[in-house]
C-alpha cells in the first residue's frame, strides 16, 4: 500500500547553511528525493555568513525520518546541528494535567476549598449519599482503565507502554466533551484483580472506560463490572468502534441505495471489535452476516468453536457457508474488516455484488489497500486518516459519555448505542453525504453535542444533555 507523509513521524531538522542563499528547493528536493516533504522552512538565527534554519518535514515511517536528516546532511555546505522528533517532543512530561477550578488566593479561600469548610460537604454526603454527583468531580469524571494486554494494533505491551495511549483518551475527553478523564493503568492482567481494582476506585467517577484490554477476558470484565457498579462501564474497542462502524454502514448504505435488513455482510474478524460490532448491527436490524476469523468461516459445524464463537456461529451465517474468508465476499454487499493486513485480495472485492461497501479498519495496514479496493467498491472507509472516510472511535465516545454524565446514568443500555450510532450518521446530511463523505470529521462543531443529546434522550427521556459542568457552551 502507498505509504505518505504524515505528522505521526515529522521532524524537525535544525540546519547551519550558507548565508549567501542556499535554495531552500534544493533542501526540499533532498527531502523528497527519500519520500519525505517539507512542511516549514524557518530561519532562526543568523551567524556571520552561516544562516540558522529550522527545516520541519514530514515522513511516512520512522525509518524515512532517519532517511532525511542524512540526505540532509549529504547537501553541500550544510551541517546538521540536530534532529528533533516532533511527536516525542509533544509528549515529553504527559499530554495532561490538573488544574483547580476555584481561586485559592486567600485563607478565606482555603477554608471553603478545604479544613474546616469542607468537613460540613462532607457531612452532607453522608447523609444523602446521591448528593456526590452533585458535590464532587464524579458529576463529570471518567476513569480510563487499561492493563495493556491489547495496546493499539501494537499487542501485550504493559501498563507502562499503554499510558501514552491513556493519557490521548483523556486529552480527546476533555477537547471534544469536556469531560475530565483519568488514565488507570493497572499492573496486573488477571481479571480478578482488574475487577477488583475498579471496583474499589469507582467512588470516584461517574463512568468507567475500558481501553486496550485483550480478548476474551474483556468481555468478562466489562461483564462483571457493570454488574458490580452503578455507573457505565463502557468498553471503547468494542461499542466505540460498533457505533462508528453503524453509524457509516448507514450512510454507505444510503449512498449506494439499499437497507440493512437486505444486504449480505461478510466481516472479518471475531474479538472485541468484531463481536460488538455484530451485536449492534443484528440489534439495527441486520439479517444475513457471515463472520470469518483466522480459522475460516465461523460456523455451527466448525470443531473447537470457544463459547463466544459458539455464540457468533448461532446467531449468522444462515446460509451455512463454510471455507475461508474469500467464499464469503462472493454476491456479498458489504465488507467489514477488523482483523489483519492484507487478508483481502482484489478478487475478493471483484466477487461482491454491485455497490459494494468496503470498510478495511485493521490498523495501521488495512485488509486491503484501500486504492486496489476502489477500483471495485462504491464506498470505501479505512481506520486511517490519510484517506477519506475514517472510522474513528473519537467520533463516538466522547458525545456518548456526555450524554451518559449529563442523564446520571448507571448504566450503558443497548437502545443508547443504537440512538449514539443514528445521531453520528445524520451529522452528516443529505447534501453532504456521499461515497467519500460518510462520517463527519472529528472536528465538527455539532458532533459531540448531538450524540450526547441522543444519548443522553436515550436512557433519561426529558433529560437536558449538554449541561454538564465540563459541558461546551
Amino acid at each position: 500500500m502507498a505509504v505518505v507523509p504524515s505528522a505521526s513521524y515529522s521532524i524537525t531538522v535544525r540546519l547551519e547553511v550558507p548565508a549567501d542563499g542556499l535554495p531552500a528547493s534544493q533542501l526540499a528536493s533532498a527531502v523528497e528525493a527519500v519520500g519525505g516533504m517539507v512542511t516549514a522552512y524557518d530561519v532562526t538565527a543568523a551567524r556571520g555568513d552561516r544562516l540558522q534554519v529550522d527545516l520541519t518535514c514530514a515522513a511516512p515511517d520512522a525509518d524515512r525520518a532517519d532517511d532525511i536528516a542524512a540526505a540532509l546532511a549529504a547537501v553541500e555546505d550544510v551541517t546538521v546541528r540536530k534532529v528533533s522528533d516532533r511527536t516525542f517532543l509533544l509528549h515529553l512530561g504527559g499530554k495532561i494535567e490538573v488544574q483547580s477550578k476555584v481561586p485559592l488566593r486567600t485563607r478565606d479561600d482555603l477554608s471553603m476549598a478545604y479544613t474546616p469548610g469542607v468537613a460540613r460537604v462532607c457531612r452532607a454526603i453522608v447523609e444523602r449519599p446521591e448528593d456526590v454527583r452533585r458535590l464532587t468531580i464524579k458529576r463529570n469524571t471518567v476513569a480510563v482503565v487499561t492493563d495493556g494486554s491489547a495496546v493499539l494494533g501494537l499487542g501485550n505491551l504493559g501498563p507502562e507502554a499503554a499510558l501514552p495511549v491513556m493519557e490521548g483518551k483523556a486529552a480527546l475527553f476533555k477537547r471534544f466533551a469536556g469531560i475530565d478523564a483519568w488514565p488507570i493503568c493497572l499492573a496486573t492482567q488477571d481479571p480478578d484483580e482488574i475487577v477488583r481494582s475498579v471496583q474499589v476506585i469507582a467512588p470516584v467517577f461517574g463512568g468507567i472506560n475500558l481501553e486496550d484490554i485483550a480478548a476474551p477476558k474483556c468481555f468478562e470484565i466489562e461483564a462483571r463490572l457493570r454488574e458490580l457498579l452503578d455507573i457505565p462501564v463502557f468498553h471503547d474497542d468494542q461499542h466505540g468502534t460498533a457505533i462508528v462502524v453503524l453509524a457509516a454502514l448507514t450512510n454507505a448504505l444510503r449512498v449506494v441505495g439499499k437497507q440493512l435488513p437486505e444486504v449480505r455482510i461478510a466481516m472479518s474478524g471475531a474479538g472485541a471489535a468484531g463481536t460488538a460490532i455484530l451485536d449492534l448491527l443484528l440489534a439495527a436490524g441486520a439479517q444475513d452476516v457471515v463472520v470469518a476469523d483466522v480459522d475460516g468461516i465461523v460456523h455451527v459445524d466448525r470443531p473447537g468453536l470457544d463459547p463466544q464463537l459458539q455464540r457468533t456461529a448461532a446467531r449468522t451465517n444462515r446460509r451455512g457457508i463454510s471455507g475461508l474468508l474469500g467464499a464469503a465476499l462472493v454476491d456479498a454487499d458489504v465488507f467489514i474488516g477488523v482483523s489483519a493486513a492484507d487478508v483481502l485480495t482484489e478478487a475478493d472485492v471483484a466477487a461482491m455484488a454491485p455497490g459494494a461497501i468496503v470498510f478495511a479498519l485493521a490498523n495501521p495496514e488495512p485488509e486491503i489497500d484501500p486504492m486496489i479496493a476502489r477500483r471495485h467498491a462504491t464506498v470505501v472507509a479505512t481506520g486511517r486518516s490519510d484517506f477519506p472516510n475514517q472510522i474513528n472511535n473519537v467520533l463516538a465516545f466522547p458525545g456518548v459519555f456526555r450524554g451518559l454524565l449529563d442523564a446520571q446514568s448507571h448504566s450503558v443500555p443497548r437502545h443508547a448505542l443504537l440512538a449514539a450510532a443514528t445521531a453520528l450518521a445524520d451529522v452528516v446530511t443529505n447534501e453532504e453525504r456521499n461515497a467519500n463523505y460518510i462520517v463527519p470529521s472529528v472536528f465538527h462543531p455539532d458532533l459531540a453535542s448531538t450524540v450526547a443529546s441522543a444519548v443522553a434522550a436515550a436512557v433519561q427521556p426529558g433529560a437536558a444533555p449538554g449541561c454538564g459542568p465540563g459541558s461546551p457552551p
